[in-house]
């Protein structure tokens, strides 16, 4: 299995984020890493998420989600149209793995769809994939 290092940077250490980022991708050692960077903002649709506040709104109304419910929509948005397992959220989110059962993840994710969803049962922004 891979491993999964988060690095976080101030505002004023971007300038050494972006020279990792750059060393990172040009290193043949590191070729078929992926390399995510994580965005301060995101919009999706009417949905706008700022990782500095870890707050969400929809359509101009805030959405009051839990850290948790916040960490996971917002590794969903990072990356739109990807699919991610139950498995590969929890060991993100929580940053551990997780032996027992998923179901914790999908009822999180069903909290989030409660929340942020005009019709849960149709989701717009938070869908399961078959």
């Amino acid at each position: 299995m891979g491993k999964v290092m988060i690095l976080s940077f101030s505002e004023d250490e971007e300038d050494v984020c972006q020279r990792m980022l750059q060393i990172i991708s040009e290193s043949p050692r590191f070729e078929g890493c992926n390399v995510l960077q994580v965005e301060k903002h995101l919009s999706i649709g009417g949905m706008k998420l700022n990782l500095a506040e870890k707050n969400v709104v929809i359509h101009g109304a805030e959405v009051m989600l839990t850290n948790r419910e916040f960490e996971i929509l917002y590794l969903l948005a990072q990356s739109p149209g990807r699919v991610f397992s139950k498995e590969q959220i929890y060991d993100i989110v929580w940053q551990e793995p997780y032996s027992g059962d998923y179901n914790i993840v999908m009822s999180h994710i069903r909290h989030i769809r409660e929340k942020i969803e005009d019709n849960p049962g149709k989701p717009l922004y938070c869908r399961t994939a078959n």
